[in-house]
């Protein structure tokens, strides 16, 4: 009998199935709690609504499309011989390499017998006589678990902004997160893209050198900087393998968890020719450097920020010939690393081609989309293929499109109208024995993920050897974390742009600090004092 034919069998009569948990999800998070649930002892079952393990790297085949963390702190940390075995290729990883890592740690571990895939989770109701969860699937299939665990990614919920006419058009369109497994053939096709987040800043470059024309339609200008991507030598391979253990370390210690870690010191304090001379330096080398190795009160401080945003600015002028088209480029509107600062490789350079073009809706904005293209306020663009670079509903939206009813039948999506309410970003009150596997700290996503789903496993075998049947964080406990995750992100400059840090991306959302900005070792003792006391904060019963 296949899966498939059994998923549908059972659908069919009621039949209910019961598990000690259930993952939804199966990408980095995904996977690790799977495996850490198993180590205990207790019966799992995963639920991935994609045909495939690897949760972003299994959706994101756009082109262009990797790493913008190094390959080495990426990796799990969990397993030496893990870590011994594989080789990345390089310094920043491709989709391709990232999705066949994923797929070698759940064969070497075998997972896959305790996941179902084409499985989407549509709602998740908690009995609260029986202390158990009831999870129902888009086939009618239903389920029942002690726990569910949450393993739906930051940005996994794609977001097509509400244009008029979408589905009018003639032509083929693609959302960036959903891209065909078979390559998308564009050669001299006349493509637009909308967006020029992080993920067109890595695709246009690509494209645009097979495209007949190329036009990109950009709401707001990015700061970027340079990736600076190569292959990873063998002498550079067997350095990675010798000391893991310190890059790891490294990573645990640094404010977001990479390799990088801020200066110590106020940029102004350093005369301007030294100032720049950090700057420059910064700049030649590869990945966040520039961001999250640059002085620490650029993060913090207007003016030091002003000082180095300027700098930037200065480095896309340079690249781009045309200088009405570099001003479009140029981000005026917010703060340096107020937004996730995209990589890129040659994207300035794609506007000095002749096939393509910018258009900035704000000043002319997109009206529709029609059969044969994109009508803004000044005219119709004609195109064969549209591709939407528009991005997610960030961290929320994941939750919010299950159908989440806690206590009292209380809706998820209801209690978060107007911003996430978490405890530690891991539960919220009146809904027990859910837990959010999502790294929503302001951190590199795996080394954090590690700890989330440590700390998520570890407090599932607390309640059960203890005896008790569920667990909860008070009303309380969550009002001061929502206090002091606001608190915190005030502190800094990362709600001072529009994006998805605040839920600024996603028309009718409401803004509010989703990230937590305190440094990711701070994050980790406050969780770890948690489960010391005994889950201060929690109702266990």
């Amino acid at each position: 009998m296949t899966d498939s034919f059994q998923k549908a069998s059972d659908a069919q009569s009621g039949r209910v199935e019961n598990f000690d948990a259930i993952v939804i999800g199966v990408g980095v998070s995904g996977l690790y709690q799977l495996y850490r649930l198993r180590e205990l002892g207790l019966s799992v079952r995963c639920l991935e609504d994609g045909g495939g393990v690897g949760g972003t790297w299994y959706w994101n085949r756009y082109p262009g499309c990797r790493f913008d963390s190094e390959s080495e702190s990426y990796g799990y940390s969990f397993s030496k011989e893990l870590l011994q075995e594989w080789d990345w290729k390089e310094h920043y990883s491709g989709q391709p390499e990232n999705e066949r890592y994923l797929n070698y740690v759940a064969d070497k571990f075998d997972l896959r017998r305790d996941i179902q895939f084409n499985s989407r989770v549509t709602s998740a109701v908690f009995d609260v006589r029986a202390n158990r969860w009831e999870v129902r699937l888009e086939s009618g299939q239903r389920m029942r678990a002690q726990f569910v665990v949450a393993a739906v990614g930051i940005l996994s919920a794609r977001n097509i902004p509400p244009f008029e006419g979408v589905d009018s058009f003639k032509g083929e369109s693609f959302h960036t997160s959903r891209w065909p497994k078979e390559k998308v053939d564009l050669t001299g096709k006349r493509v637009a893209v909308i967006g020029t987040g992080a993920t067109a800043v890595q695709m246009i470059p690509i494209i645009a050198k097979e495209v007949g024309h190329l036009t990109v339609f950009q709401r707001t200008a990015n700061y970027t900087a340079p990736l600076r991507n190569s292959l990873v030598s063998d002498e550079t391979q067997r350095r990675f393998k010798a000391t893991y253990p310190e890059i790891h370390k490294r990573c645990k210690e640094t404010t977001g968890g990479f390799l990088h870690d801020f200066d110590r010191r106020a940029a102004l304090d350093l005369p301007r020719e030294e100032r720049r001379a950090v700057y420059e330096q910064l700049w030649s080398l590869p990945g966040f450097s520039k961001w999250l190795g640059n002085f620490r009160d650029i993060m913090t401080d207007r003016v030091a920020n002003e000082d180095f945003a300027e700098f930037v600015r200065e480095k896309i002028r340079a690249r781009v010939k045309d200088p009405a088209v570099a001003e479009k480029l140029v981000p005026k509107d917010h703060p340096f690393g107020s937004k996730r600062v995209p990589l890129e490789t040659e994207y300035y350079e794609a506007y000095n081609r002749d096939n393509v073009q910018l258009v900035d809706i704000k000043e002319t904005p997109i009206e529709r989309i029609t059969p044969k293209g994109i009508k803004t306020s000044d005219r119709e663009y004609e195109f064969d293929v549209i591709i939407y670079a528009t991005g997610f509903d960030a961290i929320t939206g994941s939750m919010t499109r299950i159908d989440f009813r806690g206590e009292g039948g209380q809706s998820l999506k209801d209690k978060w109208a107007n911003g996430m309410r978490t405890y530690l970003q891991l539960v919220t009150a009146g809904f027990p024995n859910l837990f959010i596997a999502t790294n929503t700290a302001f951190c590199n996503y795996t080394v954090c993920a590690e700890t989330i789903v440590e700390w998520i496993a570890d407090c599932i075998r607390y309640v059960r050897e203890n005896g008790y049947s569920r667990i909860v964080a008070t009303p309380q406990a969550e009002d001061e974390w929502v206090a002091h995750t606001n608190e915190v992100g005030s502190r800094t400059l990362l709600s001072s742009a529009n994006g998805w840090f605040v839920g600024g991306n996603i028309e009718g959302k409401a803004r509010a600090f989703l990230l937590y900005a305190n440094p990711a070792p701070a994050y980790r003792a406050k969780c770890a004092e948690v489960a010391a006391k005994g889950y201060e904060g929690f109702v266990l019963r």
